[in-house]
């Protein structure tokens, strides 16, 4: 084939540098890897070792492809940028986890709002379990709560395209829009068989991640039927604003002469490690295990409370349903363990996997599973989920006729 001189030429110079930013993507976590001893270059092959297990690629590959794109694709020239975008995507797609994401820069900002409190969008969390994009939870008050969207339901495409195949996080993107602009979900409702489309506009979700009431029970006849204050915290994620807010709560249960607590996880879909970590410190003595971490190469790492446990001998009972996930378990395993609180509810989601965050070139991320989360007592979470003390359902037709037997189930248990 032929090829005009001026065609060559720039075609050279696009290659050339886009296999430069390849590259230096690419050396930075081979030094990162080489220094750790896990990473071999050997006839310019890699070679990454694990225990007995090797396994090599020659990555003259990725090279080629990129070659070849630039200069045959019909459309050329190409954004090498996206280009690049899409490699490191693929590559860490190929793990197989779902939770491992890179992230370009708009995504990486759109997950920093998300911890933040502030987003554009319906309001639902969602995950994927047994290989299908699920809702994890609708968020209280948003778009999705009130079109119904519940835990567990499956969310089969979006706008009409299948999520068969779709990592969380482009989900997560594709849901995503403008305020006022509309999105349509095809869901299949938990435990049915027939799919339907609910189409939800968007909106601004903004939501304190704590709230605080006060409930009145009466005690047994026995002690002569005297009210009881009991405290119901909310949490409805663990985000950047949970431990201050928190905090402000415990502070007024401690001094507001309360006879018991309900913390109340169900549809919290999990936020920051170390925000759990002190809710936990609020019951525990300092200097205990929280939550255990195992990762590669079964290395151990025990994260332990601190500080003064303020809510310590407080009769605490602890909502969960199946959109408790990630840190809202890893509280209530650990509080279970403790045996300082009773579960109430139905088994939670089995997220206990970790994440770390990690700042990437260009305002780019990548968020990598480099552990699992056990209890105190070393039980998993991971897609097992933990099963309530008393197991109570709240069904469809309750939500319907404002019922909630799992709270009732807990004042009745605080009230005795």
């Amino acid at each position: 084939m032929e090829l005009h001189p001026e065609t060559n030429t720039s075609s050279r110079q696009m290659r050339f540098y886009a296999i430069i930013m390849v590259l230096f993507v690419a050396v930075f976590g081979l030094g990162y890897g080489v220094g750790e001893g896990r990473v071999k270059l050997e006839s310019g092959k890699l070679n990454i070792s694990k225990g007995s297990v090797a396994t090599s690629a020659d990555y003259s590959l990725l090279w080629e492809a990129l070659d070849a794109v630039n200069g045959k694709y019909v459309d050329r020239p190409l954004d090498q940028q996206k280009l690049l975008y899409g490699a490191v995507d693929g590559m860490v797609a190929a793990t197989g986890d779902p939770y491992t994401t890179f992230f370009d820069p708009e995504e990486a900002k759109q997950f920093t709002e998300d911890l933040r409190g502030f987003f554009s969008g319906i309001g639902a969390q969602i995950g994927m379990k047994d290989k299908q994009i699920v809702v994890i939870a609708p968020l209280d008050g948003t778009p999705a709560q009130k079109a119904g969207i519940a835990p567990g339901d499956a969310i089969l495409a979006i706008n009409g395209e299948t999520t068969e195949g779709m990592a969380v996080d482009v989900a997560v993107t594709k849901i995503r829009g403008p305020i006022g602009t509309k999105v349509t979900l095809k869901i299949l409702p938990k435990d049915q068989n027939e799919a339907k489309d609910v189409t939800i506009t968007r909106a601004k979700i903004e939501i304190k991640s704590v709230k605080l009431e006060t409930k009145e029970v009466n005690g047994p006849a026995a002690a002569g039927g005297t009210s009881k204050k009991i405290a119901v915290i909310k949490l409805s994620e663990f985000g950047e604003d949970t431990k201050g807010l928190l905090d402000q709560a415990v502070g007024t249960i401690t001094t507001g002469n309360y006879s018991g607590v309900i913390l109340d996880l169900r549809n919290n879909p999990g936020g920051y490690l170390d925000t759990a970590v002190t809710t936990i410190s609020n019951w525990i003595d300092a200097d205990k295990v929280a939550v255990k971490e195992i990762g590669y190469n079964k290395k151990e790492n025990d994260y332990k409370t601190a500080g003064l446990p303020r809510l310590k001998g407080m009769k605490t009972v602890v909502l969960v349903n199946g959109g408790s996930a990630s840190a809202s378990e890893i509280v209530s395993g650990a509080l279970q363990d403790y045996k300082v609180a009773t579960l109430v509810g139905e088994k939670t989601f089995g997220k206990g996997s970790v994440q770390e965050l990690q700042d990437l070139k260009g305002n780019t991320e990548i968020k990598i599973t480099v552990a699992k989360w056990f209890t105190p007592k070393g039980r998993g979470i991971d897609k097992t989920g933990l099963e309530p003390d008393i197991n109570v359902e709240l069904t469809a037709d309750d939500i319907k006729n404002e019922k909630d037997p799992q709270m009732d189930k807990a004042m009745e248990l605080l009230g005795k």
